[in-house]
């Protein structure tokens, strides 16, 4: 199965089985910058799913450029620890690599006990949110020495190749912007000066590694910030690091701080592939793809049609690190999908905190959250179809337990459905496609339609219950709500029935946005006629910016609170409100809505009452436990959990780690 994605390939004079990375990602897995077990734990495994490079990183050259909770090579003591993580990875048949970085203006001052950032100029960081002080000729020396310094502490410890980030706005990115970088010394101005930087570190490298020593750099393949490098520029930046010696250039996006979303669903799958393209056209050396390549099918061709010679899985790998392994062996839909949803990876970095995953509860926690065949069997009802319930079924029956599960409504999903069903969220409803393969794989009886009662458990006599029969809308005492132009967003995501085109949606958090954004899009343009249009210069592009974003409903969202999206993550808030604003919906914030009756919205702002009139109002308030199934269960005796929503209303990832953590406790 994918010939392309799984031939071998030479780096240097190292051949790694097949084109396969999992690249630097920030884990946050210590608090005292040292390597630990949770770290050797989820790289291992990542090595053990088939992966040809396992990437540790980013590990950090100096304090200050990494602060003190992430990990570092700027000290020998740190060897004997690395050198344990390569083996670990190296006796799963994966090549170890280590990403060296340093962030620059990037720098968090509290992670760097308060010292402040340095970067090329002092020019201030929306990132840290601080203005960084312009290095010295010195230090630029300096830093350039404890970067060579780290690569021989990582050659050393008995890692494969060695990795520098040049890429998402980090310190060399800055050297390299005419935005960031304003100094009129050799370090800075023409193009030359502006590269010398990098260009020195990378010749520097090679000369003290050696010529056979596997050094790769990450690029932005285009900045994305106005006044910055674009992928003119990036192809000469290229054609400098393969001159000044390094042996592979992996190709990513733009920088944290760009406007064009890197990560989150709105990016579409291999979006970011022409940007590793662009840059293999200039080089010899092998390129690497990044950025939502999600299955194997677009990994494959990607190499196929030439677009790059190896693909990055990132988040990919977090969320299943069986991903090659099972690609290879013809189990694509065994795969556990990344939906790029940011909740328990980038959002969680950029908090500050560990990285989980939101559909994989293995994730951070391989050492202690293992799956052990039972010794003594149990039967065990699962009740509930949603993903709490279907993650429980599953993981009971791998250990070995006599599972049925049991669903009230004639499919399983659950709120998936729901959360799947706005624009680009139909990611989520990978989960169905994946639970529906594993209910069959592990021949999980399903019962539909059947709400199980005391008497439902008296006949099937189950050891072990597991209950998570969820939640439904959350309808406040509002005058009006009843009335048929009322409707709750579960009404209209779920059965997506014909609505008025003037509508209120009243709730401003996630499920309100994304309610809002999915009337909204209603009429506007698909991408295949957008591409249509565009291709016979069939309309003027004002004309088809408008026809995207104007469509047939025209939606107002009321809020509460004075801005709308607050339970929304930070790495994909801001693309929400983005497409909000584009879309063309009114938000009323900080307003209170006293009655919905006939359609007529009567709230409160500021002190004084007003009144808008609407064909549809749509309630979207969150949702409230259901706990009728619980109820009729704790009347039997039989041992069980109760799990997900109808405890209370929680995320998705909540749900399916509850399944997770009960189905062990069995």
């Amino acid at each position: 199965m994918f010939p392309y994605l799984f031939s071998p390939i030479t780096i240097n004079k190292l051949e790694i089985k097949n084109r396969v990375v999992y690249p630097s990602l920030g884990l946050l897995y210590s608090r005292d910058g040292k390597l630990n077990d949770r770290y050797v734990n989820y790289f291992r495994e990542r090595a053990r799913g088939g992966a040809g490079i396992v990437t540790v990183g980013p590990v950090g050259i100096d304090l200050l450029g990494i602060g003190s909770i992430a990990m570092s090579l700027r000290e020998d003591g740190e060897i004997p620890s690395f050198r344990s993580l390569a083996t670990a990875i190296k006796n799963e048949g994966a090549r170890a690599w280590v990403q060296l970085y340093h962030a620059g203006a990037y720098a968090y001052s509290m992670l760097i006990d308060n010292l402040q950032p340095i970067a090329p100029s002092a020019v201030y960081s929306r990132m840290s949110k601080t203005t960084p002080r312009e290095l010295m000729v010195e230090e630029i020396k300096k830093l350039q020495e404890d970067f060579v310094l780290a690569a021989l502490r990582a050659r050393e410890a008995g890692f494969d190749g060695v990795e520098v980030i040049g890429s998402a706005g980090y310190l060399i990115t800055q050297f390299l912007s005419p935005l960031k970088n304003l100094r009129t010394d050799e370090y800075g101005g023409s193009f030359e000066n502006r590269v010398r930087f990098a260009r020195e570190l990378i010749e520097l490298m090679r000369a003290r590694l050696g010529k056979d020593y596997p050094l790769t750099i990450r690029i932005a393949g285009n900045d994305f910030v106005p006044g910055s490098n674009t992928s003119a520029e990036t192809v000469e930046f290229a054609k400098m690091y393969e001159r000044a010696g390094v042996d592979a250039i992996s190709v990513t996006g733009g920088w944290h701080e760009s406007r064009v979303p890197q990560l989150p669903m709105e990016a579409p799958r291999g979006v970011f592939s022409y940007l590793a393209l662009n840059i293999k056209r200039a080089v010899k050396i092998p390129v690497y793809a990044s950025n939502r390549i999600t299955d194997p099918e677009l990994g494959d061709r990607v190499i196929r049609d030439g677009l790059a010679d190896l693909v990055n899985l990132g988040r990919v790998l977090i969320a299943d690190p069986e991903w090659p392994r099972k690609a290879q062996e013809g189990r694509v839909d065994e795969i556990r999908p990344c939906v790029a949803c940011n909740q328990g990876c980038t959002d969680e970095v950029f908090s500050g905190r560990a990285v989980f995953c939101l559909g994989n509860p293995r994730a951070g926690f391989e050492g202690e959250r293992v799956i052990r065949r039972a010794d003594k069997p149990k039967k065990v009802m699962i009740v509930g179809a949603g993903p709490g319930g279907l993650e429980a079924a599953v993981v009971a029956a791998q250990a070995g337990h006599h599972v049925s599960l049991y669903e009230k409504s004639d499919d399983i999903g659950g709120q998936l459905w729901i959360a799947g069903a706005p624009p680009h969220k139909h990611e989520l409803l990978e989960f169905i496609r994946y639970y529906r393969t594993m209910l069959k794989k592990l021949d999980i009886p399903v019962i539909l339609n059947s709400e199980v009662t005391a008497r439902t458990v008296k006949e099937h006599k189950p050891d072990h219950i597991i209950v998570a029969e969820g939640a439904e809308p959350l309808v406040p005492r509002i005058e009006g709500t009843g009335d048929p132009t009322s409707l709750t967003a579960w009404d209209v995501l779920r059965r997506d029935p014909m609505i008025g085109s003037e509508i209120a949606v009243i709730g401003g958090g996630a499920v309100g946005i994304e309610t809002a954004l999915f009337l909204a899009a209603k009429g506007t343009l698909s991408p295949e006629v957008l591409h249509f249009l565009i291709s016979f210069d069939a309309e003027s592009m004002n004309r088809i910016q408008e026809y995207m974003y104007h469509g047939s409903k025209s939606v107002t969202i009321f809020e509460m609170l004075p801005t709308i999206g607050k339970d929304v993550g930070r790495s994909t808030r801001w693309v929400l409100l983005d497409r909000v604003k584009k879309f063309g919906i009114n938000v009323v914030p900080g307003a209170k809505v006293l009655s919905v009756a006939g359609g007529s919205v009567r709230f409160e702002r500021e002190g004084r009452e007003e009144t808008r009139k609407f064909d549809t109002v749509v309630l979207a308030f969150g949702s409230r436990s259901v706990r009728k199934t619980t109820i009729e269960i704790e009347k039997t005796g039989v041992p069980f959990k109760a799990i997900g929503d109808c405890v209370k209303p929680m995320k998705i990832n909540d749900a399916i780690h509850a399944g997770f953590l009960a189905a062990l406790e069995i």
